[in-house]
């Protein structure tokens, strides 16, 4: 699924660039790596114009931070957000956020820039006239409102123009797109590289989604899935979101069923909805509670969303990418209240916190 997602955005022809940083040198000396080639490896790492440029034991550098006895893991890619709903783009940088996916905003947001913080936006959702969630809490343009297919499919092109980089069609009850519109959106937007999510909480919604060709459900379903809708998303994937819904019984198991089913689980709080900017560790608890090792909510909010959105600069502590990553003092491979033990956070090169 990440692999799909990446030859998406490369067709788009809007392949990532690293995070640039005036950020003359930093070095971490003597920390424990986590994630990526060296995970678990005792080494220095140096940086250079907010990139990672050497990793390796005893290496030279300037801006010395002492790392013994602590580890260094990669800052977090939060894969549901509403930053027009809650503009707090710095808080979510220093609380450990390198990017973010933002699934819903008027369409002036996509020309906003966001400080630290990189975000990857759909700006508003292809909805039907009066659908969700043009009625609700998104009236002041968080939904484009269409009749019919041809003009979903003109709405995914408008919105490709002013820089949309993935789309979000709400699959709910109705007032809802026809499934011809709903599938002319998916492909229209599939033609020009960019992954289509979609808001469907129940098992009807979650089949529908999927039907119409939707990649990524922006919400484990709150409703009890069937099996037939969890094989139907084996080679999907999933934003958690599980906080964001009181983290019940029926959501957490959702979760754990289309993961055991071979759905990729990514990271996401819905927030702007939730309101913890930064790492939310109830969110990651609950990852746990759905049956994810520390190791692998490591994975869900770094590596895979990386692969996933094409942020390839990001996700992990190598030389090459950008030196976004936070100093711990618990090994957060053991266990996720680690990310609570933070000693510092650089975004690009950049100290964010504390």
């Amino acid at each position: 699924m990440p692999h799909l997602l990446c030859l998406l955005l490369a067709c788009a022809g809007r392949s990532p660039s690293p995070v640039e940083s005036p950020s003359a040198g930093l070095q971490v000396q003597g920390v424990t790596i986590v994630g990526g080639a060296h995970d678990g490896q005792v080494l220095d790492v140096l940086v250079v114009d907010g990139l990672i440029t050497a990793i390796g034991p005893d290496l030279a550098g300037e801006g010395a931070v002492r790392g013994e006895g602590l580890f260094l893991a990669p800052a977090f890619i939060d894969s549901h957000v509403h930053l027009a709903y809650l503009p707090q783009s710095a808080e979510l940088a220093a609380g450990g956020v390198a990017a973010a996916i933002d699934l819903a905003a008027p369409l002036d947001f996509l020309a906003q820039e966001h400080g630290a913080l990189r975000v990857l936006a759909s700006g508003p959702m292809i909805t039907a006239e009066g659908g969700y969630p043009t009625r609700s809490w998104g009236a002041a343009g968080y939904g484009l409102e269409c009749a019919d297919a041809a003009q979903a499919a003109e709405a995914v092109q408008s919105l490709h123009a002013q820089g949309a980089r993935l789309l979000k069609l709400p699959v709910t009850s109705a007032p809802v797109l026809s499934e011809e519109a709903l599938r002319a959106a998916v492909e229209a937007a599939h033609g020009l590289g960019l992954p289509v999510l979609s808001h469907a909480l129940s098992d009807s919604e979650a089949a529908l989604a999927r039907a119409v060709g939707v990649d990524l459900l922006a919400h484990t379903p709150t409703e009890p899935l069937s099996e037939p809708t969890l094989s139907a998303w084996a080679e999907g994937a999933v934003v958690s979101t599980l906080r964001a819904f009181g983290g019940s019984a029926d959501t957490v198991e959702n979760l754990r069923a289309l993961r055991a089913a071979g759905a990729t689980v990514l990271y996401g709080t819905d927030f702007g909805n939730t309101r913890t900017p930064g790492i939310d560790l109830a969110e990651l608890e609950l990852l746990v509670q759905a049956g994810l090792s520390p190791a692998e909510v490591l994975a869900a909010g770094t590596s895979v969303p990386a692969s996933t959105w094409g942020l390839s600069e990001l996700g992990a502590v190598e030389v090459g990418k950008a030196a976004s990553f936070l100093l711990l003092r618990e090994d957060p491979r053991r266990q996720v209240e680690a990310w609570a033990s933070v000693e510092g956070v650089w975004i690009g090169g950049e100290r964010q916190a504390p």
